[in-house]
């Protein structure tokens, strides 16, 4: 007998880590998994090029987006990062399967994934709205990029540069000027990842705000600060000819900046959904992770 359809998520997205060699069993059991409970099953075209599973349908971005009531992303946090910036604009919610190393957004680990995830697909799961930033480029020149950046934005300079100084404006009022190695502006779903590392603080991601963070700043009066997300952040570096600036977005993309750039940061309208276990708080991810109490 036919398995009935489930009542929450009907159509499942699996997306994994691209060429990933460890990637073709774990999703082929998943899938089996899910179609056994009564799901439609898709893979996105990319994952499809690496790992297959039988029963299941290859959709594109587009399709993917539009027919998916959930998508399962088995990686590492870089690979959900990817994902997120692609999804999150359509309201897909997402589960994160942890096939990498740390895995704050990917915490599910293989050895407990189908119990965890039943639980979850029964309606035994939190939901949390992760804030994404929306950042504008706007080119000396007159043109402009745009990005989106789900844990932070960077902009530092390049291998071979001195510090670069950049000029900060929140909410339309002058910061500071500061010189630096750069400066991160990231949410607090990032600030465990590369503004951890730089010295700025963790701040749990039900707060709705953004953290300016110097990286090596040449004053050490430059410290963090925590602003609301609702104030819009403008970095100006002050670029001449022999400086090598770049911005980057979820250290995943990024580009060069010329003289007279400025980037202009602000929050997204749309948020990410995020669906975790409900058994397991931030906290307790935080002790997991960083390893706090252990000797």
């Amino acid at each position: 007998m036919a398995a009935r359809t489930p009542a929450r998520f009907p159509r499942v997205a699996l997306i994994g880590r691209h060429g990933g060699p460890d990637l073709a069993a774990p999703l082929s059991k998943l899938a089996a998994f899910l179609l056994a409970r009564g799901h439609t099953v898709a893979l996105d075209a990319e994952t499809a090029k690496t790992a297959s599973a039988d029963g299941v349908a290859v959709l594109d971005d587009d399709a993917l987006a539009s027919g998916a009531d959930l998508a399962i992303v088995l990686g590492g946090d870089g690979t959900m990062l990817s994902v997120a910036r692609r999804l999150a604009p359509h309201d897909v919610p997402m589960i994160g399967v942890n096939l990498g190393r740390l895995g704050f957004l990917t915490d599910i680990p293989l050895a407990r994934l189908e119990p965890t995830l039943a639980a979850m697909l029964d309606g035994r799961y939190a939901e949390e709205r992760r804030t994404l930033l929306d950042v504008t480029v706007a080119r000396a020149d007159g043109s402009a990029a745009h990005a989106p950046a789900l844990n932070e934005v960077v902009v530092n300079r390049g291998g071979l540069g001195s510090m670069v100084e950049c000029r900060v404006e929140i909410d339309g009022r002058f910061v500071y000027s500061m010189r630096a190695d750069g400066v991160i502006v990231a949410t607090p779903t990032g600030s465990t990842a590369y503004n951890l590392a730089a010295g700025g603080p963790i701040v749990s991601p039900a707060m709705d705000a953004v953290i300016l963070t110097p990286i090596a700043p040449h004053t050490l009066t430059n410290r963090p600060i925590v602003i609301p997300a609702a104030s819009p952040v403008r970095v100006q570096p002050l670029i001449e000819d022999r400086d090598e600036v770049f911005v980057t977005f979820d250290g995943q993309a990024g580009f060069q900046l010329e003289a007279g750039d400025e980037i202009r940061i602000c929050r997204a309208e749309r948020t990410l959904r995020l669906i975790r276990p409900s058994t397991r708080s931030y906290f307790e991810v935080l002790r997991e992770k960083l390893k706090w109490g252990e000797r």
